[in-house]
């Protein structure tokens, strides 16, 4: 087994220093598609560095981008587990924005592993990844759920319950919003350099007809497309999104969020119509103020 469960919960958490700039933060706007109408006041201030806007979910990739050094991961390596690339999937994300995330700082980054499920056949490894100003006030919490094949069965907890419902309604609005075919080669620029979204030979040796788009675009597609037609454009509004990854996209496909909404709460189903409405993010919510 990779995974040695003591080990890696008692770990001290790892601590870096980081920073990025509108630059980054545009760069990582442009990889979600934003910008596709150069000539709309409400995409440019995703774009331009004039009154920028920071997505919440530009926490995932913070500090992460070509300027910071960022290669090709081999695999996962943390106290306790060392797994193999090919034998690990990204199964879920959440953020919790504690504070608007500025568009040009610094954050100070705790990471550790807050838990891992037994699955039976697989492990869930729960990364948690807490970022504090420079007076240490919290800017924001993520947390990665990680599906490890092959190394469940070791008697653990097999996490908590979580069954994919909608209300029993028609949904309160439906987004709709079209990547672009360069869409990968822009996001991965932010951090994420697998070449899964890149090359074609390596995406089909994976079993893909062709390179598909990053689960954190996807996460951060969706995210844009609710604060645009929800939030009146207001990223700030926005303090919590959970989803888990359920099907692949590709670069140029359509994204319909299903949006249904109770007071401060959201209910969102991600879907994609070309490929007859297979599911591109589900169990996914999000906690906004009015």
């Amino acid at each position: 087994m990779a995974i040695d469960v003591d080990v890696a919960l008692n770990a001290d958490p790892t601590v870096r220093d980081v920073s990025w700039t509108a630059r980054d933060v545009i760069l990582y706007h442009l990889g979600l598609g934003a910008g596709a109408n150069a000539l709309d006041p409400a995409e440019l201030r995703w774009v331009y560095e004039k009154d920028l806007r920071v997505l919440p979910t530009f926490a995932v990739v913070a500090g992460q981008g070509i300027s910071a050094g960022a290669v090709p991961a081999a695999g996962m390596s943390l106290p306790g587990v060392d797994i193999d690339l090919r034998k690990i999937l990204h199964g879920g994300q959440s953020l919790t924005v504690h504070a608007p995330i500025p568009a040009s700082g610094t954050a100070r980054l705790s990471s550790r592993v807050a838990d891992v499920w037994d699955k039976g056949k697989a492990a869930v490894i729960v990364l948690e990844q807490t970022a504090t100003d420079s007076d240490g006030h919290p800017l924001w919490t993520t947390g990665m759920q990680i599906w490890a094949r092959d190394e469940g069965g070791f008697g653990g907890s097999p996490g908590p319950e979580s069954v994919a419902t909608v209300p029993d309604r028609e949904p309160d609005k439906v987004l709709v919003t079209r990547t672009g075919t360069r869409q990968a080669l822009l996001y991965r620029l932010s951090g994420d350099l697998n070449p899964l979204h890149a090359d074609p030979d390596f995406a089909a040796a994976a079993g893909f007809e062709r390179p598909i788009l990053h689960g954190l675009a996807s996460y951060g597609v969706v995210c844009k497309s609710v604060v645009d037609g929800m939030l009146n454009g207001d990223p700030t509004r926005l303090r919590h999104y959970a989803v888990r990854f359920a099907g692949s996209l590709c670069p140029g496909e359509t994204v319909e969020t299903a949006v249904w909404q109770d007071g401060d709460r959201l209910t969102l189903r991600a879907t994609c119509p070309e490929r007859d409405g297979q599911p591109v993010l589900t169990h996914a919510t999000m906690e906004v103020t009015g």
